[in-house]
């Protein structure tokens, strides 16, 4: 009977082996699944994330030309206006220095009428001089009020 008993214990053995067997190979193929559905969640987790940070990077760099684009436009204006003020700086210049050249040349255009006025009187009176000496040499000219160029018969 041992035998018999050793073949029941030994069936009891096995049947017992073969639930635990199949309650591990259960809980592996249920580690399996979850380690297989973390990895799936971690690799979109991932891509979700890489994503994201693409997004970012793509709106930061918008941003970014955004800004050098509005510096740029905005030197650009600063340099029309530095280059206008400068312009009417010098045409302003220009004028001041026009205005002055015609008012020196019209204060010379003055001052050479009056000095020839001058000079032309002066010569005048020297040439009436001249003439008066000429007169006088001759005979011809006027030597007082009392006296007359004309011959008198004072006897």
């Amino acid at each position: 009977m041992a035998s018999h008993d050793q073949s029941y214990k030994a069936g009891e053995t096995m049947g017992r082996t073969e639930e635990k067997s199949n309650q591990m190979m259960g809980n592996i193929g249920e580690k399996t699944q979850a380690a297989k559905d973390k990895v799936q969640q971690t690799a979109q987790a991932a891509a979700e994330k890489t994503g994201q940070t693409a997004q970012a990077a793509k709106e930061k760099t918008q941003q970014t030309a955004q800004a050098a684009k509005e510096k740029t436009g905005q030197t650009a204006q600063a340099t029309r206006e530095k280059a206008q003020d400068t312009t009417d700086q010098a045409r302003d210049k220009g004028s001041e220095w026009g205005q002055s050249t015609k008012e020196t040349a019209q204060s010379g255009k003055d001052n050479s009428a009056g000095f020839l006025q001058q000079t032309g009187e002066k010569v005048k009176g020297m040439a009436q001089g001249a003439t008066e000496a000429v007169k006088n040499t001759l005979g011809m000219g006027q030597e007082d009020e009392d006296k007359t160029n004309f011959p008198t018969n004072r006897r």
